[in-house]
């Protein structure tokens, strides 16, 4: 086992052991250092990404924006630092008490997860909203990023832990392994002894890799082949701006939307409209055989494709005959991430909402939406797609667990 990787290990639990005794304003203090250090940083941090930008010219255009950081970027990192500040932090929350028929007093109470790996890909956005979010609930953190963003990860990372020395907090509460390789990633993905739990967050090819090869227990965040159904009793003026929203504002990430179904009865009207609305925004456009029937220019869907996350302006567009059928396919191809209906029949919303088997679900909204800022959790982790031990955006209340503190005063089992 790697030297270097287990010291980090044991560092990690020593700063999470420390951090389990350590107030709620001293962390918010902390964060808001961390946010202001950020900015006054901007310039060195900038610096450092377009050293990566220039080295990741292989790397397509799709991710290259997940790389990039901007002014503004760097501030929208910041705000969510503040914004964790601002949340309640959960180790204070006690879920429940009572007193036992033997007259124990127990007490339900959150406590912190301990040592968390997150191996991620080119997002340096990530690394500051984990270890915001990893240090407010009391949690030490040892970040692995892509080696497209090694720089940048490292000038972020050096801001936050001045930060945390400045404010007195242990400094290894927040740790990047600077070793990009295959090898070192797979052995910190076995450091059992040391991290708690291992958060993939990237590609659906980095995710089932850490879910194959770790030994650590994995929270499988999502990739995302997210659908929009346009069932017969949509608002098809409300139902455009929806899905070009959930496909083109931002294609690269897992929450926009991957297919789009159309039932039966809307069909032969609104397939030439939403087309060509994708179309004018640069989507390619692939199609089955029900919807080339209607706009007979489209691209044939092959059966890969409704498999697929494109990450990208392509959009699979398929008929269907029923919301059961609808249904059917999104469970089956789905990745149990958000899925959207547009209707104004209430009932049939409800009923969709109640049998798709994904983490989100919505009704006449983008999927874009499928984010923990936009749920007020000021950042996230990821997004889960399991069901154990969490689902959905992962905030704070996701990274801890429970203890059961039982205060007695002399009682013995009989």
């Amino acid at each position: 086992m790697n030297q270097q990787l287990i010291e980090m290990g044991q560092r990690a639990q020593e700063a999470a052991n420390e951090l389990a005794i350590v107030s709620t304003e001293q962390k918010n203090n902390a964060l808001n250092q961390m946010a202001d250090a950020l900015l006054k940083a901007s310039d060195q941090i900038l610096a450092a990404n377009q050293e990566d930008m220039d080295t990741a010219t292989e790397m397509p255009d799709k991710f290259r924006d997940r790389l990039l950081l901007t002014k503004e970027r760097i501030q929208q990192m910041a705000d969510e630092l503040r914004h964790v500040a601002m949340l309640q932090d959960p180790t204070t929350k006690i879920d429940r008490g009572w007193i036992n028929k033997d007259g124990l007093q127990i007490i339900q109470q959150r406590v912190p997860l301990g040592v968390i790996g997150i191996i991620y890909e080119a997002r340096p956005n990530v690394t500051s909203g984990a270890s915001a979010l990893t240090f407010k609930s009391g949690n030490a953190v040892i970040l692995r990023g892509g080696k497209e963003s090694l720089r940048t990860n490292e000038a972020v990372v050096k801001v936050l832990r001045q930060s945390l020395a400045a404010a007195g907090m242990p400094v290894d509460a927040i740790q990047l392994v600077k070793d990009t390789s295959h090898e070192v990633a797979q052995e910190l993905m076995e450091l059992n002894r040391y991290i708690d739990v291992i958060i993939p967050r990237g590609s659906q090819r980095l995710i089932q890799a850490v879910v194959k090869h770790a030994t650590v227990p994995v929270i499988e965040t999502g990739a995302g082949n997210c659908h929009l159904y346009v069932d017969k009793d949509a608002d098809l003026q409300k139902a455009t701006p929806i899905i070009i929203n959930a496909k083109v504002q931002r294609p690269s990430v897992c929450n926009a939307a991957e297919k789009l179904l159309v039932h039966k009865d809307v069909a032969a009207d609104y397939l030439p409209v939403i087309i060509a609305a994708l179309r004018s925004h640069g989507v390619e456009v692939r199609g089955d055989e029900r919807v080339r029937k209607n706009v007979s220019d489209v691209k044939p869907a092959s059966a890969v494709d409704w498999d697929t996350e494109y990450n990208d302006l392509i959009m699979a567009v398929k008929v269907v005959d029923s919301m059961d059928e609808a249904i059917k396919h999104i469970n089956l191809h789905g990745t149990h991430h958000s899925e959207s209906i547009i209707t104004e029949n209430g009932a049939r919303g409800r009923e969709f909402q109640q049998r798709i088997n994904s983490a989100v679900v919505y009704v006449n909204a983008s999927t874009r939406f499928t984010d923990g800022g936009e749920f007020g959790f000021g950042a996230e982790i990821g997004i889960s797609t399991q069901k154990l031990h969490a689902r959905g955006p992962m905030g704070l209340d996701q990274l801890t667990t429970i203890k059961y503190e039982v205060t007695g005063n002399g009682q013995v089992r009989k």
